[in-house]
């Protein structure tokens, strides 16, 4: 089983126009999805779209409707991209599990292995407080286990961040150890830089345990630092942006809120 867990440091830190920044400790899953119904029935604490202490649903990723996660992906692929995945490709994801019934996953990162192991593609699917999604497709590696792609974000991720920004994406495929940066360019210039590190432990349930009480409500905790750090940016004065305005740098997203539908 090639499936495991990744203990994390999260750091975000802005520069402009004044910096900010904090840090945090967590978990992710790395679930290969063809591993899933084998993890449903080896592991008591982790279920697949039943209630457990750490559960994977399908519909808590791109669901367009095709069924299993795998099956969106491709739909997505060759109806975005124009691609076509070969059978014997694998797919892992690193996600944030849906603990005691609750998600908010802000992003997680789906890998695509060819039939040599060879990670080929990369997406990074970022989800809002809204609940809005948005994944971005890194096509190739520019090096052999390592993807990056600058790319304009037209996203509503914080009130505090313009929307005419790109996502700078760089990242090493997973292994023994994570390494996963994430910068918000603003006319070139890095104006937010936030990354993801951290080492492999192994699935278990002795494991599972030991994070549900390290780390208790994690998705829950989430949400609430999130808006806790937007308590803090506007206690700050930051400059606010609301979601209404600039519409049209809101595009190529999933699950779109009221305010994007509504006249």
């Amino acid at each position: 089983m090639t499936s495991s867990l990744y203990e994390c440091e999260v750091v975000h830190e802005r520069l402009i126009p004044r910096r900010h920044g904090f840090r945090y400790h967590l978990f992710f899953m790395d679930l290969w999805l063809d591993e899933l119904p084998r993890l449903d029935r080896e592991l008591r604490l982790f279920s697949v779209d039943r209630f457990n202490a750490y559960t994977f649903r399908d519909d808590d990723h791109l669901d367009l409707g095709a069924g299993h996660l795998r099956l969106n992906l491709e739909k997505w692929l060759l109806e975005q991209h124009g691609m076509r995945l070969a059978a014997d490709c694998r797919i892992r994801l690193v996600t944030l599990p849906r603990m005691v019934g609750y998600i908010f996953n802000p992003v997680c990162f789906y890998f695509v292995h060819d039939s040599s192991g060879r990670a080929i593609h990369a997406i990074c699917e970022v989800t809002n407080t809204f609940h809005e999604m948005k994944p971005y497709f890194l096509a190739t590696p520019v090096r052999d286990g390592f993807f990056e792609l600058i790319v304009p974000k037209h996203f509503y991720v914080s009130p505090f961040s313009k929307l005419d920004t790109s996502f700078h994406f760089k990242l090493e495929v997973p292994g023994e150890q994570i390494r996963i940066h994430i910068d918000d360019l603003e006319n070139g210039q890095k104006s937010l830089l936030s990354w993801i590190h951290g080492r492999r432990v192994p699935l278990t349930d002795r494991r599972l345990a030991f994070y549900f009480v390290r780390y208790p409500a994690l998705t829950l905790q989430v949400i609430a630092k999130i808006h806790w750090q937007a308590f803090r940016l506007w206690g700050r004065r930051f400059e606010f942006f609301r979601k209404r305005t600039n519409r049209h740098l809101q595009t190529d997203l999933y699950r779109p809120h009221r305010s994007l539908t509504e006249p």
